[in-house]
């Protein structure tokens, strides 16, 4: 008799335990989730006004999707007195050295690369990392090119891109990202001149 009173005791106070324990992990998510989106937005944000020609409208409120090569992309417009002055992509590549490597890249309306800013990547520091913007030149030899004509691949693989030292996989899924957001502009330019000329 006591040991099944004992077994009670220990399985209530369990269910206890555990009762508590979600409820106050709900609680903290529940206080922690609109600061963890508001934080992800101005990042977003920051990104947007780092690659794109000024712009006075809200790019985020203004975003849509297009699916490209089976993945969707991001598409943040960005308007001056009402017209468009460039796109911001966000873009992706998995093919990184330490996986997924996200970037915000930016367009003006010719297809020339405004410029670009890593959202988020798992390279390795002192080395891969070196694609983010401040911490070397790589991402500069992007600016002004328009990847129409400026073969977006390392030159090793026959291509325009000088790689990172010591860090080829990193510098290749970077020009990958790139390739796909361009790709993702042009389909927004198609639809664009569709609607100017009535073609929607």
């Amino acid at each position: 008799m006591a040991k099944e009173s004992s077994l009670k005791n220990m399985v209530s106070t369990l269910f206890i335990v555990c009762l508590v324990s979600s409820t106050l992990l709900g609680g903290v998510y529940a206080i922690t989730k609109e600061p963890i989106e508001a934080a992800a937005i101005a990042k977003t944000n920051s990104s947007i006004s780092q690659v794109v020609p000024a712009f006075d409208n809200d790019p985020s409120a203004d975003v849509f999707t297009k699916e490209f090569d089976g993945n969707s992309y991001k598409i943040y417009p960005a308007k001056k007195g009402g017209e468009i002055v460039g796109y911001a992509v966000e873009t992706f590549s998995t093919n990184g050295f330490g996986g997924r490597i996200v970037i915000m890249v930016g367009f003006n309306l010719d297809g020339t690369i405004f410029n670009t800013s890593v959202l988020s990547h798992s390279e390795t520091p002192g080395l891969g990392d070196k694609m983010v913007e401040g911490k070397s030149t790589f991402s500069v030899q992007f600016k002004g090119k328009n990847p129409a004509d400026f073969k977006m691949s390392v030159k090793k693989d026959g291509g325009d891109v000088d790689a990172i030292t010591a860090s080829t996989i990193t510098s290749r899924a970077f020009c990958g990202a790139l390739e796909s957001a361009y790709e993702v502009y042009k389909l927004c330019v198609q639809i664009q001149t569709n609607k100017e000329n009535g073609n929607e």
